[in-house]
């Protein structure tokens, strides 16, 4: 599957092109405002594509910039659409659930819905009203109130609610397998199922989430919808807030270190000895919360990521065992560096499934993609 995308480094478009890595499809084409802007360059990007997703837009700002912005987005990708000699097959549209509500967000929306709408001949259009959108390294004060809220709580604050209402919550994984028409498994869900939560709900929520995890404590993780939550609140304290330390007991008979403290749910643990010099991991995963704690030699655990070039780089020593939980969607590795034998508990919160392993190959030292 061919894919080029709009707004490929907002939040959305993020999301997307983690989830096109997972599917293990071709890289997508990035039509940045660059590209946008030059209609000659655009029809070439888009010949022979087999879906356009535009998720470009302005949703913060003044009125007269958001309702322009949304517009004029719509408007230059039309422009390239016009021009291309072989048309894409579908062009979806990420709209919003607030489309037509007479705010100039929403109905710069709709306007921009038509204009692309009108535009597809010979294609296929989808347009797919979102609600709120939540989900991991969202951006505070701009994507979600879900993303503000992580953000106060992980700088120790507390969210404000100034109008409790009922919110539509989507992750924004799951939006876009929507969009991507992507096949089921358990890591997504294209249906793009709805958390219905109201704002003062949502921040109790969070808070509880925070509070069980203060001291490495793993909090329930019931449903989807709570997990998801969770890798949420996590995206916004990593990598600042790790490793996390652990306590260590010693008496006369050795040592006792409690490593999981689950309240609740299933969750499976195991254990590994890994060589000198050898490497484990080089993978990410959409969901599943998963913990590293070494308890014998010393290993360096890296992570980058996905999309992005950055390595974190932890050194971890058992004589001082302390907490390291993977954050969804970054590639991770652990290498033994010390000269005698590794030994790592993990523990994932879900019990691991052969066909739906929420495990996708990915190197953490990436050479070829585009940080963005």
């Amino acid at each position: 599957m061919k894919v080029a995308i709009t707004g490929g480094g907002g939040f959305l478009g993020w999301h997307t092109r983690v989830l096109i890595r997972a599917l293990g499809w071709p890289e997508p084409a990035l039509l940045d405002r660059a590209t946008l802007a030059e209609p000659a360059v655009l029809a070439d990007r888009l010949c022979g594509v087999d879906r356009v997703l535009h998720l470009a837009g302005v949703n913060r700002g003044e009125p007269a910039e958001v309702a322009a912005g949304n517009v004029a987005a719509a408007e230059a990708l039309v422009r390239g659409l016009r021009r291309c000699a072989q048309p894409p097959k579908t062009l979806v549209y990420a709209n919003s659930t607030q489309a037509g509500n007479g705010t100039p967000y929403g109905d710069s929306k709709a306007r921009a819905a038509g204009i692309l709408a009108d535009a597809a001949i010979g294609c296929q259009f989808v347009d797919h009203r979102l609600p709120h959108l939540y989900g991991e390294h969202g951006r505070p004060f701009y994507n979600s109130v879900t993303a503000t809220f992580c953000r106060l709580i992980a700088d120790g604050g507390q969210p404000e609610v100034r109008e409790d209402r009922e919110l539509q919550l989507v992750h924004a994984t799951d939006a876009a397998a929507a969009m991507l028409d992507a096949p089921p498994t358990g890591s997504w869900d294209a249906s793009m199922p709805v958390l219905r939560i109201g704002v003062q709900a949502l921040a109790d929520r969070l808070l509880s989430l925070a509070a069980s995890y203060r001291d490495a404590e793993i909090p329930p993780l019931p449903d989807r919808h709570e997990v998801r939550l969770f890798n949420s609140y996590r995206s916004h304290l990593f990598p600042a807030r790790y490793p996390m330390p652990l306590v260590r007991r010693i008496d006369q008979r050795g040592e006792l270190v409690e490593t999981v403290k689950a309240r609740g749910g299933a969750g499976q643990t195991f254990c590994s000895t890994t060589h000198a010099g050898a490497t484990r991991g080089e993978h990410f995963h959409l969901a599943k919360v998963e913990r590293f704690v070494v308890f014998r030699g010393r290993a360096e655990i890296r992570l980058r990521r996905v999309g992005h070039h950055q390595v974190i780089r932890f050194s971890v020593d058992g004589i001082e065992p302390v907490v390291v939980d993977m954050p969804t969607m970054w590639a991770h590795a652990i290498t033994n560096t010390g000269p005698g034998e590794l030994v790592t508990l993990f523990w994932t919160n879900d019990l691991f499934d052969p066909y739906r392993p929420d495990t996708y190959a990915e190197p953490v030292a990436e050479v070829a993609a585009a940080a963005v």
